[in-house]
């Protein structure tokens, strides 16, 4: 529920995701859009967070590493695509389209913070 100081939006207003395979397990790379942005992302996009997320996969654990450099953080989801890409039922068996469903993880931001960590705008 979102207070009056705070209002729910999606990951994917304040980054963008790449995301494959290897084996059973796979990788999502997390990409803000702002220094703030990638601030925002470290206290948010924590391994516990992740996890929850996927929670309807079959991921057994989450880890994650920071690349303050390119401000992106890049998960391993162990376990999440089950016997591999060549063994899974799933629609998504090689863990391509993973990025995009934990873009829709949402959280509850100031509009300060909001503004902070939007891209800039090009004109």
């Amino acid at each position: 529920m979102t207070s009056p100081a705070t209002q729910r939006i999606r990951l994917d207003s304040i980054a963008y995701a790449r995301s494959g395979d290897k084996g059973c397990n796979a990788n999502i790379g997390l990409i803000a859009h702002s220094s703030e942005g990638y601030e925002l992302l470290c206290d948010l996009a924590t391994e516990h967070r992740v996890l929850q997320h996927f929670a309807h996969t079959p991921v057994k654990r989450v880890q994650r590493f920071e690349l303050p450099n390119l401000w992106a953080l890049n998960f391993i989801l162990f376990g999440v695509l089950g016997k591999g890409g060549s063994q899974s039922l799933a629609i998504d068996a090689q863990g391509k389209a993973l990025g995009q469903v934990l873009l829709m993880m949402e959280f509850e931001l100031t509009p300060e913070q909001i503004a902070s960590a939007l891209p800039p705008v090009r004109g």
